[in-house]
């Protein structure tokens, strides 16, 4: 018999089986439909009957629809509040009709005003997790979808009358000297701790004493981006400095809990940005983020600065390839004056030689 809602406590259930062409192809149902109205109940039953018969005639991996993809993945808060306006735009599309372009058509309908690395970050990354999420359980079409390009990335910076990927500056030691010299011992340990380490602000906030190993000059560092947790070296003078530094418990903003003790004092990864704009200003030097400051200024200052070997300078760093620090965080200092003027020198130079060597030639057929 076809299905029929019947209120248990609070919530409608279900009975019965689902048919098509008078025959039952699945039940029977006995299950909450997570509904406390009726209307609600015969909802739930008007999807999952039309979801069944889908897979009747084209089979499961071909009927499953982004919503029911969603139903299978296990997001974390900040995927799950990406996935609601995507879900609501194709939840009803079966995965084998969602392509890659498709997926990147979203970004200019859902976030026109936001970059092409935003669209990529906060929408077509959640969708194709939840799509391949599928593909693993329940052998649905794997999905992959190819980066916006420099030409689109240009284009929308245009539409939105505002430039993305700005290049970051990073720190010098003139600059880190400057930074300390009006910072608290807190902050300016953590500044050079960074720049020192190319530690990420993540993972210098969340250090704890017992991530210190004073007597083999040794800090735990957390695990980030698919790298794991591992002990880094530092120098004595940065230990030290470490040492002197006592513990604080922060609080956290959000719930008011006290955290377990910190080494640099703060909660989060964000609530050093007021400090550090305080700090800068009254140094009298731009204001460079903990990013720029630290991992840029690390690469930046072994490469180009003291001519480390990029390889060494990646692994020194974390880095798992060295191309990828070279093409983001290795920053080039020589003013565009200068070379130009390098060409210019070297024209004069070899307009002289071979001025020199004419000379000869011709001193060599008049003595012939």
């Amino acid at each position: 018999m076809p299905l029929e809602p019947y209120l248990r406590g609070k919530v409608y259930w279900v009975k019965g089986w689902i048919e098509y062409n008078s025959r039952p192809i699945a039940g029977p149902y006995r299950q909450s439909t997570r509904s406390t109205s009726e209307a609600g109940a015969r909802d739930w039953i008007s999807e999952e009957t039309e979801l069944q018969i889908r897979k009747h005639i084209v089979g499961e991996e071909r009927a499953l629809r982004f919503a029911d993809a969603t139903e299978l993945y296990q997001p974390d808060s900040r995927s799950a509040r990406q996935l609601l306006p995507i879900l609501d735009e194709i939840g009803s599309l079966p995965l084998a009709a969602i392509t890659g372009r498709l997926l990147k058509n979203l970004g200019p309908k859902l976030r026109p005003n936001a970059s092409t690395d935003t669209w990529w970050r906060e929408i077509v990354t959640p969708a194709r997790a939840v799509i391949n999420n599928a593909h693993e359980l329940k052998g649905t079409p794997l999905l992959r979808v190819r980066r916006y390009d420099q030409f689109e990335r240009n284009a929308q910076d245009k539409r939105r009358g505002k430039t993305s990927r700005v290049e970051r500056v990073p720190a010098t030691r003139a600059w880190i000297d400057a930074f300390c010299a009006e910072a608290d011992p807190y902050n300016a340990a953590m500044a050079r701790f960074m720049f020192e380490t190319a530690a990420r602000i993540d993972q210098a906030v969340s250090l704890t004493p017992d991530d210190l190993r004073p007597e083999k000059c040794q800090v735990r560092v957390k695990a980030h981006k698919g790298h794991p947790e591992s002990w880094i070296t530092v120098s004595p003078e940065m230990m030290a400095e470490l040492q002197e530094l006592r513990p604080k418990r922060p609080r956290n903003r959000r719930t008011g809990a006290i955290l377990p003790p910190r080494v640099f004092g703060y909660a989060s990864s964000t609530g050093y940005n007021n400090r550090w704009k305080t700090i800068c200003r009254r140094a009298g030097i731009p204001y460079l983020s903990a990013h720029a400051a630290g991992r840029h200024g690390f690469f930046t200052e072994l490469v180009i600065r003291q001519g480390v070997d990029p390889v060494t300078a990646a692994r020194a760093g974390r880095w798992s390839d060295a191309n990828l620090p070279m093409s983001i965080y290795a920053h080039p200092e020589s003013d565009e004056a200068d070379i130009r003027a390098r060409f210019r020198t070297r024209s004069v130079q070899t307009e002289s030689s071979n001025n020199d060597n004419l000379q000869k030639e011709k001193g060599e057929m008049g003595n012939a």
